[in-house]
């Protein structure tokens, strides 16, 4: 099993999804870098590191003609982590060395099939020696406010996707969160390959009690989170109520104050859920797993988007009348009103798809499409 690293996303999925293969019996081998390697490390035993491959990012989020320039060109870039300026290897450099670093291991692993989540470079292997494959995904062809920079690139990985034997998408069949970065399947000729299976979050709604702050999880890669943190603490930290922020940054915890928002470096699993649980109004970038996270929850909520794929879910979202989009630092305010204004509206209409989407057992379904192939 194989995940890409650009944000939590994919490994949050990949886990869950592991654990439920390994009840079942089958052996199991992982690979991802970065931030994701080490997550996978403390719940498996089997985990190999791969190269990282990434755009290229900077407080403004993913910059689409940068990450063009960047396929073959090294560009300077400045470390969040680190506080530090350094050169980011072009992605082509990336491209190969992941490769091989996958192929080194899997060589010797001889898999029966490869399951992937957003790793073109496992699909191609894959592919290059006749092994059976399952994608895991919720982007295919994106088709909302994506640049039309990148538009070669993605036809060049759907070529692999095209291949696997399954594609998993883990969203509803109807109300389909990541309609607009899936595309036209019927033109892309593989609606018979593709299974939607619900949610791999459990959607068993927990009864909120208090619902009494403003809750705004960031998420994402580094340059993401920064520009989100630069944009939500300076409005929420003006609003009357209390409103707890979470940083999304792994390691030690830490708390601190900012008017009459906390906020918190890093939050558990069961402390994100918690706050998610018992909060009024959620302030997220539209990141695919926290959609459903909120859904669950029946929350009315504010999409912050920064990338193409979290515009399309915003999009989505609003068509379902359970959110308001906000882009700028104007209209995160102003979505915060509308929100308070029309509460029990945004309620009802989130509560009618959290219902529908508890009806899929999302893992147990992909379960069952993994283990049809095997």
């Amino acid at each position: 099993m194989s995940c890409t690293e650009l944000g939590l996303g994919h490994v949050s999925r990949i886990i869950p999804l592991g654990k439920k293969l390994a009840e079942r019996g089958h052996e199991l081998f992982f690979f991802s870098g970065g931030t994701a390697y080490q997550l996978l490390k403390k719940e498996f035993e089997y985990v190999y590191p791969c190269t990282p491959v990434a755009w290229y990012e900077s407080a403004h989020g993913v910059m689409a003609s940068a990450s063009v320039l960047n396929i073959l060109i090294p560009l300077p870039r400045y470390n969040y982590e680190h506080n530090k300026i350094e050169i980011k290897n072009s992605s082509a450099a990336e491209t190969i060395h992941r490769f091989y670093d996958l192929r080194r291991h899997i060589l010797k692993i001889k898999p029966k099939l490869i399951i992937s989540d957003g790793d073109m470079h496992a699909l191609r292997l894959a592919h290059r020696w006749k092994i059976r494959s399952v994608y895991v995904t919720n982007i295919i062809r994106p088709s909302y406010r994506f640049s039309p920079l990148l538009a070669p690139g993605e036809r060049f990985t759907e070529r692999y996707v095209k291949k696997c034997d399954r594609i998993i998408v883990p969203d509803n069949p109807k109300h389909t969160i990541c309609e607009y970065n899936l595309g036209n399947l019927d033109e892309m000729g593989i609606t018979d390959r593709v299974e939607f299976v619900g949610s791999f979050i459990e959607m068993t709604r927990q009864a909120s009690v208090k619902e009494e702050y403003v809750f705004a999880p960031i998420s994402g890669p580094l340059g993401t989170r920064a520009k989100l943190a630069k944009m939500i603490i300076p409005t929420l930290s003006q609003l009357k109520s209390k409103c707890i922020i979470s940083l999304g940054e792994p390691g030690a915890r830490v708390v601190r104050t900012i008017g009459n928002c906390e906020i918190y470096n890093w939050l558990n699993g069961k402390e994100r859920n918690e706050f998610m649980k018992n909060a009024k109004t959620i302030v997220f970038s539209g990141g695919h797993g926290t959609c459903f996270e909120v859904i669950k929850h029946r929350k009315p909520s504010v999409c912050v988007p920064t990338q193409p794929e979290q515009m399309g879910n915003a999009r989505k979202l609003e068509e379902l009348k359970c959110s308001v989009q906000a882009e700028k630092e104007t209209q995160l305010q102003s979505a915060i009103s509308e929100i308070d204004e029309k509460r029990e509206s945004f309620k009802f209409h989130v509560g009618k798809i959290s219902e529908y989407s508890s009806h899929f057992k999302g893992l147990d379904n992909a379960v069952k499409v993994i283990e049809t192939i095997v």
